[in-house]
Formats: C-alpha cells, sequence, structure tokens
C-alpha cells in the first residue's frame, strides 16, 4: 500500500493531468486508488473542479474522490480561505483522513495545490507538511521552459532540507515543438533531481479521450508509476534538438538562410556592429 503526494514548482505545471495519468494507470492494473485534492481554489461550490477532470480522463475505471476544501477565489488556500470569511483547510484532519482512505485502497493519491510550500492556514501548514505527516514520498511537478530551473532547484532544495523522500520529477506538459530552453532544460533537471525524468506528459494531454489518455500516460511515465518512458531516449531526443538549435548547425544555418533578408538568401553577419578595441 502506497500514499503518494503529487506537487509542483508552482501553479499551471501539470499537477491534475499528472496525477490523473498516475491514477488512470493504477486503475488499469486493477489497483483500488483514492485520490485526494488537498484544497481546491478558484472554483465555485457548483463548478467542477480538478477531481473531475481527474474522473473524466481515468474512463469507466473511476477512482474514490475525496476534496478537502474548496475555496472560490483563485489564491493560495491561507489567502482564499481568508478572503472568503472561512475556515482554512485542516491538513491535520486531512492527513486523518488520508490514513482511513488508506486502509482499503492500494493507492492514494493526494495532489496538492500550487507548490510546495503553498500556505493551507495561518500556522504555515504546507503540502510539505502533509507529506511529512503521512511520511509520503512526493512526486514534483515542472514546466518544461525558460524559468523552470530555479523552481525546481528551489522546490527540490526544499524537499531535501526537510527530509523528504523524492520519488521523482515529471514533465507536466512537454510541447510537440519543444524551444531550446525546454530542450536544454531535460539534462538540468536530470542534474537538480539527481536522477532520470520520471516522465514528460505531452502538452494537451487533458484534452484527450480516456482511452488515448491513458495510451499518452503509459509512454509518459517511468516505470515506477506504471509506464513505460524511457528518460535516455527522451534525453537523446531533447539533446538533438539542442543540437539542432545551435548557432553554426545545419539546421539554424538553413533557417537563418531563409529569412528573406536579402534576394540572394545569404545569412547576415554574426556582428552587426563594429568590436571595441
Amino acid at each position: 500500500m502506497t500514499i503518494l503526494i503529487v506537487s509542483g514548482t508552482g501553479t499551471g505545471v501539470g499537477k491534475t493531468v499528472v496525477t490523473a495519468a498516475v491514477t488512470a494507470l493504477a486503475l488499469q492494473r486493477g489497483v483500488r486508488v483514492a485520490v485526494v485534492k488537498a484544497a481546491q481554489t478558484g472554483v465555485a461550490p457548483d463548478e467542477a473542479g480538478d477531481l473531475d477532470d481527474i474522473g473524466r480522463l481515468c474512463g469507466a475505471r473511476q477512482p474514490t474522490l475525496v476534496e478537502g476544501a474548496r475555496f472560490p477565489d483563485p489564491l493560495s488556500p491561507a489567502a482564499a480561505a481568508r478572503i472568503a470569511g472561512q475556515a482554512p483547510a485542516q491538513l491535520a484532519q486531512l492527513a486523518d483522513r488520508v490514513e482511513e482512505l488508506h486502509t482499503n485502497h492500494q493507492l492514494v493519491v493526494v495532489e496538492g495545490a500550487g507548490g510546495l510550500l503553498v500556505r493551507f492556514d495561518e500556522e504555515g501548514a504546507t503540502i510539505a507538511s502533509l507529506a511529512a505527516r503521512l511520511d509520503a514520498e512526493v512526486l514534483i511537478v515542472t514546466s518544461a521552459g525558460l524559468g523552470s530551473l530555479n523552481a525546481t532547484a528551489l522546490t527540490l532544495e526544499a524537499l531535501a532540507h526537510r527530509g523528504l523522500r523524492l520519488a521523482g520529477l515529471v514533465i507536466g506538459s512537454w510541447p510537440a515543438e519543444p524551444d531550446l530552453a525546454s530542450a536544454s532544460n531535460v539534462a538540468d533537471f536530470e542534474m537538480l533531481a539527481a536522477r532520470p525524468l520520471t516522465g514528460a506528459l505531452p502538452e494537451g494531454a487533458g484534452s484527450l479521450s480516456p482511452e488515448a489518455f491513458v495510451a499518452a500516460a503509459a509512454d509518459a511515465l517511468a516505470p515506477s508509476l506504471g509506464g513505460r518512458f524511457d528518460p535516455a531516449s527522451f534525453r537523446a531526443s531533447a539533446a538533438t534538438r539542442v543540437l539542432e538549435s545551435a548557432p553554426g548547425s545545419p539546421s539554424a544555418l538553413d533557417k537563418a538562410g531563409s529569412t528573406g533578408d536579402d534576394d540572394f538568401g545569404e545569412r547576415p553577419p554574426r556582428h552587426r556592429f563594429p568590436r571595441r578595441g
């Protein structure tokens, strides 16, 4: 039996899609799964939330779905509760509920809100606090592109500083045409995590049909999460992309030669201004 916390480097990085992917693959194996959303913010009481998206993507085989708290404003759980005049999310009570679910489910996946250190109450409880209370491994979801490395480094450092166990690092939305920053970041992500990537969900995976989503999840998550993702092949593909984007590569020169700067397709000079002596 396992409890897995899914957190991220920030909001909008793909935690819900990754949570759905882990859940869907486990359900396909016949595992009894419960999914807990620690706190849902930015959603009105009668609106669909993250758990509804997870249920939709899982298709016919459904997990047990539990929402810890809900607040209407798109803020941190602590701030959203304060603005709404509601009691904050109670992570101690949520921990008890997770442990209860763990008695009759083989896997309990807990999705956080925002990043690892986002506050859930005025006393400073975070999803990291919940992971420590439950002695659960934490799966970190990151974005792919420019600006991702610092947030990833800080999140992993905070995790290690608290003695929490890393279940892996997953890219929540890998673009169909990765730019130089995204491709270059792959090697740095693995260096920061001190291990191969645990997966990379394709961009737009959350809009797929349940059948297509399960297939995509199997390709996008590592065997430790029930899939067949090959980090070595992914790393090699990213490295090739970096080489193709580097100045002086045939691909880059072709692009430069087709810019239409002159009638002869000549490449513009590398230095447009005289160097200082």
